[in-house]
């Protein structure tokens, strides 16, 4: 059987492949999916992808499988593991940890100011992927990004390093490369904070991605992998973040969440209200992620269920706390008829702790004058659409009530989605794999997408 596109998806837990027709043309459609455990802890990740592709082809009905182009997406074993050194936290550091979040990065380490040695020997132990240098508006602090380009040079791990701190600096940084004969590993990128109240983080993403796909080997036996693909290699964070912003382009103002085995990702994509971004103390982006490494419905189901306690899973699940703790003994990477109660009360908690850290907030200040509102963090109150993808979310019945119980639980003084949100299920679960096409099939790619959507679709009631 031939096809367009094949896009794969490693996963921490799981690999998905989606086959695709019809790109080039007016009606392009998904064809249907394939899964297999990811195999990055038995030493080599191919596994799970060439048992995903046979999966595929039974859903399909053929015993072979010819692509014209092939895609990939990974976040095994740990995904794009990248540092942030900036100079002050709330300016350049939290600029450089967007771009870095935005493009699908797993921060490691973040730092603001000079690296000392403790810093170094936290870098040296932590098996980085990319380090990302800033520091400095333009023509403005020159020393501490030149001083720390000179430390991480010295170490000499051959890796890529980008440098998106004051344009002042890129001849200076240039030749520290060259003498530790490291140039080939530094990418030059646009200051992500290149005057006061100003983020511009969307170059260096795209550097990231790029960066990502030319050179990272992410976990045994990917070399294989690469060998397969014959077009883009992203991380699949990053992916999710470019089909939302196709999307809202389309469909206005969104917020998509992630649930999967080891993590729960948030990406939002708005500007906010008028109102909330004048009395902003920070700016933030337009397009922006979030990644909570402690929540997970597998992996992570440890913290999940300790946030909400035994004796109260027990309560809302009705079961006695013996069964409780036989199901949790038994738990599985994909759940059976009597775990996946407790499976969507974990999603259920996982989006709700997710939210509510993506969400900005109101703070309540006093001066001279009497009391002052301000606001910190992400805007969500202009959001009209919210998205449910990734591995959990697809896959429950009780999919939109998880999102609609996040949204009715609502604080005044957090800046979350309104409950009137219109909730969208990617019921294919293929949000990724379009973002990944999106990047040489837009057109097909939203299509595709949004017949995904359209498969399932509630509207959240006010309450």
């Amino acid at each position: 059987m031939k096809i367009d596109a094949l896009v794969a998806e490693i996963g921490s837990t799981t690999t998905v492949v989606n086959a695709f027709n019809g790109l080039d043309t007016d009606h392009p459609r998904f064809l249907g999916s394939g899964y297999h455990p990811t195999t990055v802890l038995e030493g080599d990740v191919n596994v799970g992808l060439m048992g995903a592709i046979e999966d595929l082809k039974k859903q399909l009905k053929t015993d072979t499988l010819l692509a014209k182009e092939t895609f990939a997406s990974s976040s095994a074993a740990g995904g794009l593991k990248m540092s942030v050194h900036g100079l002050v936290y709330d300016m350049t550091v939290k600029a450089a940890k967007e771009a870095a979040l935005g493009a699908g990065a797993n921060i490691q380490m973040i730092t603001a100011g000079l690296l000392d040695e403790y810093h170094i020997e936290e870098i040296k132990s932590l098996n980085l992927n990319i380090i990302m240098i800033a520091g400095g508006v333009d023509y403005g602090e020159r020393k501490t990004a030149i001083e720390n380009a000179k430390k991480i040079t010295n170490l000499r791990l051959n890796i890529p390093v980008i440098y998106a701190g004051n344009i002042q600096n890129h001849n200076i940084i240039k030749n520290i490369f060259r003498e530790a004969k490291q140039e080939e590993f530094l990418y030059i990128s646009d200051n992500v904070y290149p005057k006061i109240d100003d983020l511009q983080v969307d170059k260096t993403r795209k550097i990231i991605q790029e960066v990502f796909h030319q050179h990272i080997i992410k976990a045994p036996g990917m070399e294989k992998v690469r060998k397969l693909i014959n077009q883009d290699i992203i991380p699949t964070p990053g992916a999710v973040m470019e089909a939302s912003k196709l999307l809202q382009e389309d469909i206005g103002d969104l917020l998509t969440v992630d649930i999967g085995g080891a993590t729960t990702d948030i990406h939002s994509v708005t500007k906010g209200s008028e109102a909330i971004e004048k009395i902003l103390i920070a700016p933030e982006p337009m397009a922006k992620r979030t990644v909570e490494g402690d929540l997970g419905v597998y992996i992570n189901k440890d913290n999940l269920i300790n946030m909400i306690t035994k004796d109260k899973l027990s309560d809302e699940l009705k079961v006695d706390i013996n069964e409780l703790n036989d199901i949790i003994h038994h738990y599985q990477v994909i759940p059976n008829a009597r775990q996946y109660p407790l499976t969507e009360r974990l999603a259920l908690e996982a989006f709700k702790q997710a939210l509510e850290r993506h969400s900005g907030h109101l703070i309540k200040m006093f001066n001279a004058g009497g009391k002052v509102m301000y606001a910190e963090g992400k805007d969500l109150s202009m959001v009209k659409h919210v998205i449910g993808t990734g591995g959990a979310l697809t896959r429950f019945k009780n999919n939109c009530e998880i999102i609609k119980s996040v949204l009715n639980h609502k604080n005044e003084l957090i800046l979350s989605p309104p409950k009137n949100s219109k909730i969208w299920i990617d019921y294919h679960y293929i949000m990724a794999s379009t973002g990944v096409l999106s990047i040489k099939h837009p057109k097909a790619a939203l299509k595709i997408l949004k017949q995904s959507l359209e498969m399932v679709k509630c509207i959240q009631e006010s309450s």
